[in-house]
């Protein structure tokens, strides 16, 4: 009598679960790099709107200290 190694998983719905658990692992992975890559465009969008916000903070200012300064000299 010839003896086969029995493996707990080896039947087509053991088999079935294995490879669900495989794709889902993978879908998991890339929603994951989805992510990372929308963080980092949302940090640079960060960045592009507080640069936005110091060049306007920045331009009112500039107007104001202009406008001081003429109404000084005169």
């Amino acid at each position: 009598m010839t003896e086969h190694p029995m493996h707990a998983f080896d039947c087509s719905p053991g088999l079935r679960l294995s490879a669900h658990e495989r794709v889902a692992q993978i879908q998991n992975d890339a929603v994951n790099r989805r992510l990372d890559r929308i963080e980092q465009m949302m940090e640079r969008l960060e960045k592009r709107l507080w640069l936005t916000v110091y060049g306007v903070a920045a331009v009112i200012l500039a107007q104001a200290f202009q406008s001081f300064l003429t109404v000084q000299l005169p």
